[in-house]
């Protein structure tokens, strides 16, 4: 009977018709966790988030793999917001965000697409057309531990060119007990919000079961400005200030329930967390570096963009005993919804007058639907053979990925009067189903003082695009063997190797079959179905020694070859703007010439300077580091009680393009975090401090170069504990007014990008002020 409904499930998740029958359940545990013998789980309780009476330090995982793992309480002191806050203390994870945003982590410093998200070990839908998960969306409150899982193992999706991350949530089986939070936060600008969440668990009837659910006010005020050139050390051309403030309001809620049935344990979960976000910017351009008034304004520009997100995450899990060994079926169902109303309306002034006169009005609204949706199958055994155990499985997705946008433009050329309203709407549609069935088998085991783990797998991917006028197809299959070894060299000391191969599949907007006229300049781009993926041989070498009872330190050094590389390349088609060009000239000419014909001289010949452009599998490039890393008590200095935090990570990498080498766009050469923990028990208080800084990114495409630099974060926190329940929190973040400082070089077409001929030049601050916080946390 049971392998009847296995097939039946592995069936209906290869023809993407619903794989989903456990309703209200949610994320699986993680892969490769072991299912304790049948009875009664122990739980430990929530005081440690609570009330925490000693400093928290780095796990030592027993994986094969190279994994670094961080419980909450490594950082629940400094009162981290979301998993963002959580992600930019740990080694390699760095951000090119806005100041105070911490969404698109980006492990070794590449691009978030080449950092796979996971919760629970399994892969997330979000909003991003590179397939990125934006981690700001999970409060850190639902959140177990992160791993940092720097190579794969064959049970796991190859997703993983830079690595994975890891996000674990609470769940029933782990904790007992419960606690509430409540506290506020207020910002530079004199704005308060508001922070409540709850979480409570236990036994309930032959199983365990538990809650949380999180209300996070979210506000962000920043203060930009801009500069604008002919060329660097040209002549100046116009200013603009801009008010940008972020605004909204997370919720969320979890919901966990385990028991122990037969030989086997069912778990059953779920997530849902809520984002209502309002992004509102003023802007005001003048055409004077140092006057801000009427008689130098060119524009007054107003953006307001409402966001309503929703992700839910609904899965099943049963581990049971079966033909000598465990087999394991895991079904899911994840759902992000992201509406967006986008609003922007400019009052234009004519710098041809002095002061500038009224010249029109002008207001664009999109209205963008995006639901991405994925349902998963995974059927596992494993089992040993002699001292060797075997694992192998399949995992099967469905995902449809469905976008639409809705356009209306306005306009109005009498001074003081109303934009007319925002009717008649251009709608496009697109439609991504991309459906994957990877088989694996990996062979673990220990002889002597070497743990080693070897596996492949392969994955499958047939991917079907569609918009409002064509329709396109692709498939691909990618074999990826890996192979990792721990060498204990002793009870402190161990070595480790991983050789991994890993894929990187094309982003959403490079698959479909649209044409985007002027989006790098003057070129136009196109997108390309046959895209295939990226893939990367990686190598990891590490060492890690135990300091102590709590003390840990860490090397690895890493390479990855990545191969294929997706990039822009022209198609030698002439851009849109090319033959608009040639046209006005040949009108000109025959205005002038009447009569005119080819063989006349001086006759218009069509010589594009701008062309389409697509993405292409083109090139290679490398990947290369060192990270290190340590956490530990000051012990043999005889402060038992104070602990010390800091990680550095120098990252490089070449990649070639029509300009000559570079490094991969966006990647920091280096990030590193200090930090310390000092612990008064006997006065029931601890303070710390965290620092945080990361280097210079810089980002070269067709017709933009772009250098980003950050300042740096420097954040403080005091804690007063009161008996064994109760505990109040201080803490003050961007103490530094970090900015982020950018330079833009843009060009109008590849020759004048060559040739160091300006379009523009601009130089752009941001600039927020610090934040605080005042947490009281109550266990029960």
């Amino acid at each position: 009977m049971t392998q009847t409904l296995l097939a039946i499930g592995l069936s209906r998740a290869l023809t993407g018709t619903a794989l989903f029958a456990l309703a209200g359940a949610a994320f699986a545990q993680t892969p490769g966790t072991a299912v304790a013998a049948a009875g009664a789980p122990e739980a430990r309780e929530l005081d440690a988030v609570v009330v925490q009476g000693e400093i928290v330090y780095r796990n030592r995982t027993e994986a094969v793999a190279p994994t670094l793992s961080y419980d909450l309480e490594y950082f629940q002191r400094f009162e981290p917001l979301t998993v963002g806050d959580m992600l930019k203390r740990v080694p390699s994870v760095t951000f090119v965000s806005d100041v105070l945003e911490y969404d698109g982590a980006r492990l070794r410093g590449l691009d978030s697409a080449y950092t796979q998200i996971l919760i629970n070990g399994k892969k997330v839908p979000g909003a991003g057309d590179d397939r990125s998960f934006f981690v700001d969306r999970i409060p850190a409150e639902l959140v177990e531990r992160i791993e940092i899982v720097r190579s794969p193992s064959a049970n796991r999706s190859g997703d993983a060119v830079a690595g994975a991350l890891n996000i674990v949530l609470r769940d029933a089986y782990e904790f007992d007990g419960g606690y509430l939070r409540l506290g506020g936060l207020r910002f530079d600008d004199g704005e308060v919000k508001g922070t409540a969440g709850a979480v409570i668990g236990g036994a309930v009837g032959e199983g365990r079961l538990l809650g949380g659910i999180n209300i996070q006010g979210r506000y962000n005020p920043k203060i930009k400005r801009s500069d604008r050139f002919e060329e660097p050390g040209g002549d100046f051309t116009d200013a603009e200030n801009q008010t940008d403030t972020r605004d909204g309001t997370d919720y969320s809620a979890n919901l966990s329930y385990t028991r122990d049935i037969g030989s086997g344990r069912l778990s059953l979960s779920g997530l849902y967390v809520r984002t209502d976000r309002t992004e509102t910017e003023h802007s005001l351009e003048y055409n004077d570096a140092t006057r801000n008034d009427r008689a130098h304004l060119l524009s007054d520009n107003d953006q307001v963009v409402d966001i309503d997100q929703n992700n839910l995450a609904l899965s099943g899990s049963y581990r049971f005993d079966m033909l000598g060994g465990q087999t394991t079926v895991d079904l899911g169902y994840s759902r992000f919804e992201d509406e967006r109303t986008d609003t922007e309306e400019e009052t234009g002034f004519d710098d041809d007058d002095s002061p500038p006169a009224f010249d029109e009005r002008e207001g664009t609204r999109i209205l963008s639907d995006q639901i991405d949706s994925e349902r998963t199958l995974t059927v596992s055994h494993r089992r040993e053979l002699g001292a060797v155990r075997m694992e192998f499985g399949v995992d099967a997705t469905a995902k449809d990925r469905k976008t639409t946008l809705r356009t209306s433009e306005v306009d109005t050329d009498e001074e003081g009067a109303p934009l007319p309203p925002y009717a008649d709407f251009e709608r496009s549609r697109s439609t991504i189903e991309e459906r994957r069935v990877d088989p694996y088998l990996m062979f673990s085991g220990k002889r002597g003082a070497i743990d080693w783990e070897a596996g492949l797998r392969y994955e499958t991917t047939e991917v079907d695009v569609r918009n409002d006028e064509e329709r396109a197809s692709n498939d691909y299959a990618t074999l990826l063997p890996s192979a990792h070894l721990r060498w204990n060299l002793s009870e402190r000391d161990r070595l480790t190797l991983s050789l991994a191969r890993t894929v990187r599949r094309p982003n959403f907007n490079y698959i479909l079959p649209l044409t985007l006229e002027e989006e790098y300049g003057d070129n136009d781009f196109v997108g390309n179905p046959q895209l295939d993926p990226e893939t990367a041989w990686g190598l990891d070498l590490g060492f890690e020694r135990r300091l102590g009872r709590h003390g840990i330190v860490g090397v690895n050094l890493f390479y990855r070859d990545v191969e294929d590389l997706i990039e822009i390349s022209n198609t030698g088609d002439p851009s849109a703007t090319a033959r608009d060009d040639y046209e006005d000239e040949l009108e000109e000419f025959l205005d002038d010439h009447p009569g005119a014909t080819p063989a006349t001289p001086g006759y218009p010949q069509f010589d594009p300077n701008s062309f389409v452009y697509t993405a292409s599998n083109v090139g290679d490039g490398y990947v290369y580091g060192i990270e290190f890393d340590i956490s530990t008590p000051l012990t043999a200095l005889g402060l038992p009680n104070t602990g010390v935090f800091a990680n550095y990570s120098w990252l490089d990498s070449q990649v070639e393009d029509d300009l000559g080498e570079r490094r991969f766009n966006n990647q920091s050469r280096y990030v590193y975090n200090v930090g310390f923990i000092h612990d008064i028990a006997d006065y029931g208080v601890a303070f710390g401090a965290s620092y945080r800084r990361q280097g210079d990114v810089r980002s070269r495409v067709l017709a933009e170069e772009v250098t980003t630099r950050y300042g740096a974060d420097l954040e403080v926190f005091l804690e007063k504990r009161f008996g064994d329940n109760f505990s109040l929190r201080l803490t003050g973040s961007n103490l530094l007014d970090a900015k982020k400082q950018e330079s833009f070089n843009k060009f109008d077409t590849l020759a004048d990008q060559l040739d160091r001929d300006y379009d523009e030049y601009e130089r752009e601050s941001e600039q927020a002020g610090p934040v605080y916080q005042l947490i009281a946390r109550y266990r029960f």
